[in-house]
């Protein structure tokens, strides 16, 4: 998975081959299928791999519910380290999600989906979001996703030899999710 992920900067997933995973490998390409049934299921693998340790972080960060500001920032911060320390699976994320092969593509939605819905109930823990309905809470979830899954793209973005680009980035997703905070406050204050 390690090999993949190295030749998947430069490409896309669709135009790797098993025999190029298995050359940087060192390995004959029958052994791949010990691992894999084939290279659609090394995909899905990168995909889960990819999401499941992120997940168990951004967890953590909602972990105090009586500060908003603390959870938007923590989350942000966990996100762009994550970004860094995992730069090759975020860069075969962003590549796929809508790219080359449609298992992956599906896969990758599915995860982002699971992201959302595991927000929103973890936002149902908050005082007053506790008492919104469950479909409100989706929304406004699914925007806090959409909203950091960009701001993965921009941290991808930024040129390394500019530390202010990716400032800007992590400055503006703090501002959007802010937003999406006080702006859900003042939704449910008009009674929707």
């Amino acid at each position: 998975m390690h090999a993949a992920l190295g030749l998947l900067e430069s490409k896309g997933f669709s135009s790797l081959s098993l025999r190029e995973v298995t050359r940087e490998v060192g390995v004959v390409p029958t052994a791949f299928y010990r691992h894999f049934a084939d290279m659609e299921e090394l995909g899905l693998a990168l995909v889960d791999e990819s999401f499941g340790a992120l997940r168990a972080m951004l967890r953590e960060a909602r972990a105090d519910t009586q500060r908003f500001e603390h959870v938007i920032r923590g989350s942000v911060e966990i996100l762009v380290r994550h970004v860094h320390a995992n730069r090759p699976q975020f860069l075969f994320l962003v590549r796929e999600r809508f790219g080359g092969v449609a298992s992956i593509r599906h896969a990758i939605r599915s995860e982002i989906r699971l992201f959302s819905s595991e927000l929103s109930t973890d936002l149902s823990r908050f005082p007053n979001l506790n008492e919104w309905r469950t479909e409100d809470l989706h929304v406004m979830s699914s925007l806090i996703v959409n909203t950091m899954v960009a701001t993965v793209e921009g941290i991808l973005e930024a040129p390394a030899v500019s530390p202010e680009a990716e400032g800007d980035v992590i400055r503006t997703a703090e501002r959007q999710l802010l937003m999406i905070a006080l702006g859900a406050a003042a939704y449910k204050r008009r009674g929707s």
